[in-house]
């Protein structure tokens, strides 16, 4: 068969419109393809490249629904090529999945009195890989089935809980809903006995985490919301739930769908179909955002010197 391991020569415009095509018919058909490769109970894992670094953005989006689409096992991808390199071959037959690479050129061009400028060129490439289960011959542990499911018991969650706590935001417990309070930054919660489970108290809680980053203080996203259901509110939606469901990957916990979230996909269907780049901004945006309240735990050697 030939190889996949080379980057797409198409268009930049046509990965975007590749992308977001694939993404807006599952809104279409009522299913969120963020939320897919597991079910009820169970936990969420980032897909892996073949060096066992996790894929961040987008790239997270793409593979887990590629993954529930097929029936994929394996969280490890990688190219043809790098199957190659470890001894293994791709199966015949077998069809290559989309992630994508972003980056920028620098180009001197000459300015006004014959002085070099730089402009910065930013691109986007496709490039093809192959889910470990569609491969043969590699070592054992790129096979390795998912854990055991998480639990859902109502005990509350340690992990979770220390890392809330180490946001240093004002979360305040009590009524019957879920938000973040942008005019008095702090971040409303239901009491923990509301929630089916801690999973679903602790995922809630990271969505409205997401938000409480937006903040000028914080990561200062705004996109001009105005009222509520208009595309700056369905834009800002879209990085909670993408946010959300990386962090339940980075803390391996299970994530089910929230009821008012179903009422959302209207408006995300308009911003997406609207703008062929707003789910590429949207994951960008839901990755800085986990990467801040990560940024926000104790360092390792921090907790060490804690516990001595």
């Amino acid at each position: 068969m030939s190889k996949s391991s080379t980057k797409t020569t198409a268009p930049r415009s046509d990965v975007y419109e590749r992308v977001t095509a694939a993404i807006v018919a599952k809104l279409e058909q009522g299913t969120r393809p963020w939320m897919q490769p597991w079910g009820a109970g169970q936990s969420p894992i980032r897909p892996l490249r073949y060096s066992g670094v996790a894929y961040r953005g987008i790239n997270t989006v793409l593979l887990w629904m590629t993954a529930a689409e097929r029936g994929l096992q394996s969280v490890y991808w990688m190219t043809y090529s790098q199957a190659q390199e470890l001894g293994a071959q791709v199966r015949k037959g077998e069809k290559s999945s989309l992630v994508v690479y972003s980056g920028a050129i620098e180009k001197k061009e000459d300015h006004e009195e014959g002085r070099e400028k730089e402009r910065r060129i930013p691109f986007l490439k496709g490039y093809s890989v192959f889910c470990a289960d569609q491969i043969e011959g590699l070592p054992e542990h790129f096979y390795a089935k998912p854990g055991p499911d998480a639990s859902d018991k109502k005990d509350r969650l340690k992990k979770a809980d220390a890392f809330f706590s180490n946001l240093g935001a004002d979360i305040r417990e009590g009524g019957n809903n879920a938000f973040y309070s942008p005019t008095g930054d702090f971040i409303q919660m239901p009491h923990f006995n509301a929630f089916v489970s801690a999973e679903a108290h602790a995922t809630t809680l990271a969505h409205e985490a997401i938000h409480w980053t937006k903040a000028k203080s914080r990561l200062d996203r705004d996109f001009g919301r105005k009222s509520w259901g208009d595309e700056g509110y369905a834009r800002e939606e879209l990085v909670a739930e993408l946010g959300s469901g990386f962090f339940a990957a980075d803390l391996g916990l299970s994530i089910e769908p929230r009821d008012d979230h179903a009422a959302y996909i209207k408006s995300w269907l308009s911003v997406l179909k609207n703008d062929k780049r707003a789910i590429f901004q949207a994951a960008s945006f839901a990755e800085k955002a986990v990467t801040y309240l990560h940024d926000l735990q104790p360092k390792r050697d921090e907790r060490a010197g804690q516990a001595e």
